[in-house]
């Protein structure tokens, strides 16, 4: 049986990130920790290719893997009333999972305290004095065992815990050449609400503009179930020609995930020595999806508490008042007291861009958090915030894990 420091299973956006903090994480008096990282081998287990988003000021420390940025963003009400912010300091940022994995597999090829692995993990056992067992096999069916002092599971769980509220932020998206000029290179149209509104949830378009002749096109919905493969290109079809009226194209790739948007609680400790990290341990802010900036900081904490020789335990990736609004707003949505098209763009239209994007990553203030909820339906939200703590929390049948954001 070998031994490391640390062992992370799985190599997405969670455990990549974790294992490139942990190899700089070093200090002369405290050298950096062993690593191994283990990541299933290439088959069903392995997440497929995906688009991530955040925003940020300045450069980053994954710049290089940065495909395309943008300083405006665009909502569009049903009615083609469009809004444009620019989000300056900030860039809206846009990294393929592939790029990323490049980007980081060089940095770690290249630092000594870290290994990798290709192998799927059966199962983690607490040991008699507190550390784990990672027990493995590779695609040979050739076992693995590994005693770490720590363990960081970025796995997607098996089922979702109990919540009041069950949404699914589901999606499919083209990568589209149009022949002529159609796109803004500058702008996101981060939710266009120009789609058909489906009966329950809502639904909107979601333009990623590469160059004037390429972008991501996403037709996203939320809403309480996927739908096939061939509604998705329907819509997609509909809202390429129809709605933006790009004329003919060509689908370069496609994407597609569906979210959980749950105000379950995700545990991040499984064990003594065993922690979830990523959507697993709860990063996916629940209102929107989004899910790659709170990894970031999740791996910078669990980083610098390694370093200072602490209990690595991973903080919370949002805030508890964040959670609290964020299942008053799922639960609004889920019942059909707000409009979703309309409770979205007027938060875009009404709220000043550097306060909407430090809302959104929770880290507005409580005198900020009141002045926007003075700008969403009052009555409705505060019905649903007062119905909240009465209503039971129940096990969701199935899981569809999947981030874009």
């Amino acid at each position: 049986m070998s031994a490391a420091d640390v062992v992370i299973v799985g190599a997405g956006a969670a455990g990549l990130s974790l294992a490139h903090r942990l190899s700089a994480a070093g200090t002369p008096a405290r050298p950096a920790p062993s690593v191994l990282l283990i990541e299933p081998p290439p088959g069903p287990l392995r997440p497929p290719r995906r688009t991530w988003c955040f925003w940020e000021a300045g450069t980053g420390a994954y710049d290089a893997a940065v495909s395309a940025s943008w300083p405006c963003l665009r909502t569009i009400d049903r009615h083609g009333v469009s809004v444009r912010r620019h989000i300056g300091p900030m860039r809206y940022k846009m990294i393929r999972s592939d790029d990323f994995e490049a980007l980081v597999g060089r940095d770690l090829t290249a630092r000594a305290n870290v290994r990798r692995a290709e192998a799927t993990v059966e199962d983690i056992v607490t040991l008699p004095d507190g550390t784990a067992q990672v027990r493995a096999a590779d695609a040979d069916g050739a076992r693995l065992q590994v005693r770490a002092h720590w363990v960081f599971d970025s796995r997607p769980p098996r089922a979702l815990p109990p919540a009041r509220t069950h949404l699914l932020q589901h999606f499919k998206g083209w990568f589209v050449r149009t022949e002529r000029p159609a796109f803004d290179p500058g702008v996101v149209d981060l939710m266009d609400f120009r789609t058909p509104q489906p009966a329950r949830g809502l639904s909107f378009g979601y333009v990623l503009p590469t160059s004037r002749h390429t972008a991501l096109v996403e037709y996203t919905e939320f809403g309480p179930a996927p739908l096939s493969q061939d509604a998705y290109d329907a819509a997609l079809d509909h809202y390429t020609r129809r709605v933006l009226g790009l004329g003919p194209v060509r689908v370069l790739g496609s994407e597609g995930g569906v979210i959980p948007m749950t105000d379950a609680r995700f545990a991040r400790q499984s064990a003594p020595s065993v922690f979830r990290i990523g959507v697993a341990g709860g990063a996916t802010r629940p209102a929107t999806g989004y899910t790659f900036a709170a990894v970031q900081r999740q791996a910078d904490a669990i980083a610098g508490l390694l370093r200072a020789g602490r209990r690595p335990v991973p903080p919370p990736a949002h805030s508890v008042r964040a959670r609290a609004m964020d299942a008053v707003l799922l639960r609004a949505l889920a019942t059909g007291r707000v409009d979703g098209a309309d409770f979205f763009h007027r938060l875009f239209t009404r709220v000043p861009p550097p306060r909407l994007l430090r809302f959104l990553d929770g880290r507005t203030r409580l005198h900020e958090d009141l002045a926007i909820g003075l700008r969403t339906p009052v009555l409705p939200m505060l019905r649903t915030a007062a119905e909240l703590p009465w209503l039971p929390r129940r096990p969701h049948t199935r899981t569809h894990p999947g981030v874009r954001r």
